[in-house]
């Protein structure tokens, strides 16, 4: 999950990275009726996303239940609205229980299926797989054209380390919603880290933040893409971008941005940079073992 950053910077960096040799692979049309063109699903999304970061958990918790009053099947919305909850297990146990319980009323009903199956891929300290699988399986029996379902089960592929099998449902996800933003970020990483093609990865991940401006961690996947295609330049924007908004270090992009970004600097050779950016993720306390192991490499 990923930054914010405003459309001419993000355009600028676009151009930059075409413009140092990275060939761009054109991504899929976004459908006319994308739910990131509705401002009453993307307003409250974004205020989710701002206090999400900020461990504002409540108001963030109301602002992803009122973007899915507008959009129901969102898979980044219902994503997040359960992250929300994993933050205090009660919530999460209590969210999954009336998400079961709406099953009686709405035993077909694919909203149901669907947003109970992200909650199992959510339940903390016990292997609800089988009960995700039955729910997307639902999901996709009541609506076999909708995308939600594939990402649900594009995410217990990965999490089972098929790569192959869960790319293929992100990209059934995709043909059926090319604005899906769960299915564009694991493809992303798929091609990256399984596929060993971060180019191709890039064309996946590179316009999410235009759609998601606030959403830290594409920004840290953005910059990791781009350390790999050595991009120093626009990936030290992306990754700094993480940082800013990832406050509270609930992301990876709060959790990991520092030792990413000190790489990043290492790389562009500017180990005064790196060895800034190592000190201050030992003490926000994130990272902090790796950034030590890294910051003890560095030249005195």
């Amino acid at each position: 999950m990923t930054s914010l950053r405003t459309l001419f910077v993000r355009a600028a960096l676009a151009t930059a990275i075409v413009a140092a040799g990275v060939a761009p692979v054109a991504a899929p049309a976004a459908p006319a009726r994308s739910a990131y063109a509705d401002a009453a699903f993307t307003a409250p999304l974004d205020v989710g996303l701002r206090a999400f970061y900020q461990r504002d958990f409540g108001t963030a918790r109301a602002n992803f239940e009122t973007a899915l009053k507008v959009v129901p099947d969102n898979t980044l919305a219902i994503a997040f609205l359960n992250a929300t909850a994993a933050q205090t297990p009660d919530d999460l146990d209590a969210l999954i229980a009336a998400e079961e319980n709406r099953l009686v009323a709405d035993p077909r009903g694919y909203v149901t299926h669907l947003r109970l199956g992200f909650s199992y891929l959510f339940a903390a300290g016990r292997d609800r797989s089988a009960d995700a699988r039955e729910a997307f399986d639902a999901a996709l029996a009541a609506a076999p054209d909708a995308a939600g379902a594939h990402v649900g089960l594009g995410i217990l592929r990965e999490n089972e380390r098929s790569a192959n099998r869960a790319k293929v449902e992100f990209l059934i996800a995709l043909a059926r919603d090319p604005s899906d933003v769960l299915a564009r970020e694991y493809l992303a990483t798929i091609y990256q880290v399984d596929l060993k093609d971060p180019q191709r990865g890039l064309r996946y991940a590179i316009g999410v933040p235009n759609v998601v401006p606030n959403y830290a961690d594409i920004d840290f996947h953005i910059a990791s893409l781009l350390e790999d295609l050595r991009q120093s330049k626009a990936a030290i924007e992306y990754a700094t971008r993480g940082l800013e908004i990832d406050v509270g270090h609930v992301g990876e992009a709060g959790r990991h941005g520092y030792t990413l970004l000190a790489r990043i600097y290492l790389d562009a050779k500017r180990p005064d940079d790196a060895r800034r950016v190592l000190r201050a993720s030992i003490a926000a306390n994130v990272d902090a073992a790796y950034a030590q192991t890294l910051l003890t490499r560095l030249p005195r």
